[in-house]
């Protein structure tokens, strides 16, 4: 891929595939992706906007271990007056576009998610951006307790949490959750860590975000279950690095990792899916708008340009396949 590039949405790959190939990679290398904290490093974010990254963005950037989650398109380091260091490699960002098109004998527009992807470099990978350009790195002043405290108490809709039984639970039907006593945590992280667990099951009620994989599942053996698990299990650990509580250590963890590895290779669709489900869940959870789609960098008109050109090329090119393929046909009959 050439760097002029590298800015461009690309919609030719299959973007699922190559995600789900990231993550599995990293799994069978013993890293959890959505278990490593972005505490220190800060959440994924573009320098220039300063957005940060949604969904699967937090856990693929984060995943690239470096000291700043700070991101730029090429095209956005050039106009910084910087340059990418030599050898470097750019990651990839997802993101929705909507389509719509109109039914023919209903004449109702119906919209379709398209998922595709631009390319970004972490500021480490960049040279030359001017110092007052570049971020300086704050040390957090927070209680990781206090900041637990006070996410649980702002959550809009907060179901009642009771202490009725010694196992951690979210009861669909009575919309609660059930916590083991503090005192029975190894530490006061681990109890907080688990009840965030059970708030984004929570989520999924019919009066918050309406989550079928919560509410129309058939059992442990379905895809819904497993979705409505690791949905779970992303935003708590999205919740730990927003508050600061260390995270478990699951690297070690085999079956835990064999686990989620034989899913994934079953179902390209499943982690994109599940991540995108968790990170609404932790949007409403901390009470922020849940954007539908990121594209922060290219207005529609951009990618609209980018989606002709490549329609043309395609078509030039099966042109040019056929062409090819009457002119071998020609030279047999000969």
């Amino acid at each position: 891929m050439t760097n002029t590039q590298q800015n461009q949405p690309n919609t030719t790959k299959d973007i699922y595939q190559i995600v789900t190939n990231h993550i599995i990679e990293k799994l069978e290398k013993k890293i959890v992706p959505w278990q490593q904290p972005w505490t220190d490093s800060g959440l994924p974010r573009n320098l220039v906007s300063k957005k940060p990254y949604k969904g699967i963005n937090v856990w693929l950037l984060n995943s690239l271990n470096y000291s700043q989650n700070y991101f730029l398109t090429f095209n956005q380091i050039k106009e910084l007056g910087g340059s990418v260091k030599k050898g470097e490699k750019s990651q990839m960002v997802v993101f929705w576009k909507w389509l719509e098109k109109e039914d023919e004998k209903t004449k109702e527009v119906k919209k379709t998610p398209l998922l595709k992807y631009y390319t970004v470099f972490n500021i480490d990978q960049c040279t030359g951006i001017p110092k007052e350009k570049l971020p300086v790195k704050e040390e957090r002043q927070n209680n990781p307790i206090e900041a637990c405290e006070k996410v649980i108490n702002e959550m809009p809709k907060k179901p009642i949490i009771k202490q009725d039984e010694q196992r951690a639970f979210y009861h669909t039907g009575e919309d609660y959750v059930n916590m083991p006593k503090l005192d029975s945590f190894v530490s006061s992280e681990r109890y907080y860590g688990t009840l965030f667990h059970e708030l984004v099951h929570a989520t999924g009620h019919s009066e918050r975000l309406n989550r079928k994989e919560l509410l129309e599942q058939k059992g442990p053996q379905t895809r819904d279950y497993a979705i409505e698990e690791l949905t779970a299990e992303m935003g708590a650990s999205y919740l730990k690095s927003y508050t600061g509580i260390p995270h478990q250590n699951f690297e070690d963890n085999i079956a835990y990792i064999q686990h989620w590895l034989e899913k994934l290779k079953k179902d390209k669709k499943f982690i994109v899916h599940a991540s995108g489900q968790a990170q609404k869940a932790v949007d409403y959870i901390l009470n922020e708008r849940v954007v539908e789609k990121e594209v922060e960098i290219f207005s529609d008109n951009t990618i609209l340009k980018v989606e002709e050109i490549a329609e043309k090329n395609e078509e030039l090119n099966k042109t040019r396949t056929r062409a090819k393929k009457e002119k071998n046909q020609a030279k047999v009959e000969r």
